[in-house]
């Protein structure tokens, strides 16, 4: 039996990372699953290859900032594929600056899709998963979620946000059989940590070394998260709800 047979799942930042990995493992144990990201053409070849696997998928193009969007991409969801059990609030940005480098509109985007995009995918998805009889929602934080970290204030600020709000949703929501949690993953190889060595000015095999450097000596790959999201999303973490998994290779060990 597959670990998300019957279930309906709907992921942000699908198209890349993260949350392509997961779109794509959820698919692989049985979920139909929605594709919600702002870059169409990556969203729909990820999309394409879970239907050329035998599985179910939609692609919805999606601002996350955007409410009428949101609402838009919860609706798509359930007209296509009947219901929503899962929702994996993924997309993310970063900005690597301190208070002084940062502008305010670059405070304001990252606070919007790391933070403002969770409230609005979860309002307009949570009736539908008390309609369901339940559900399980998991939030992308961070291990600058529950620390600090350097030249990077707005995203800490915002997976700090990410984390406390994932409690509070979990004691809101539980009565109603639907779990929430996040996911804290350390540095994993993705587009935006790459990107990240192009802000700081710094040779990206620099950067990428000095992210290795934790007990496990690596940096994770995608579908090492997407399997701890997987968990999360599954009956096996059917008691679960509040909590803050951290992924990281023994980075804040």
């Amino acid at each position: 039996m597959k670990a998300l047979a019957n279930k309906v799942a709907l992921v942000t930042g699908a198209a890349s990372g993260i949350g392509r990995a997961t779109a794509l493992l959820f698919a692989q144990e049985g979920a139909a699953v929605a594709l919600v990201d702002i870059n169409q053409e990556q969203g729909q070849a990820a999309t394409a290859e879970i239907e050329s696997n035998g599985g179910m998928a939609l692609f919805i193009r999606c601002d996350v900032t955007s409410a009428s969007d949101c609402r838009a991409a919860v609706e798509k969801t359930v007209a296509k594929f009947g219901s929503l059990n899962i929702l994996f609030n993924n997309a993310g940005i970063i900005r690597r600056a301190d208070v002084l480098g940062t502008t305010e509109e670059e405070w304001e985007r990252v606070m919007a899709v790391n933070v403002k995009s969770i409230f609005l995918m979860s309002k307009y998805a949570i009736p539908h998963m008390e309609a369901a009889g339940g559900g399980s929602i998991i939030n992308t934080s961070s291990g600058w979620g529950l620390k600090g970290g350097g030249n990077a204030v707005s995203y800490c600020a915002s997976k700090g946000a990410v984390t406390n709000m994932t409690r509070a949703m979990a004691i809101d929501h539980g009565p109603k059989n639907i779990r929430v949690n996040s996911i804290c993953p350390g540095d994993t190889d993705t587009p935006m940590l790459r990107n990240e060595a192009k802000q700081l000015g710094e040779p990206e095999s620099k950067f990428m070394a000095e992210s290795a450097e934790r007990p496990l000596q690596r940096f994770a790959q995608p579908l090492e998260i997407a399997q701890s999201v997987l968990f999360l999303a599954s009956d096996a973490a059917s008691y679960v709800t509040g909590a803050a998994l951290v992924v990281d290779g023994g980075g804040l060990a």
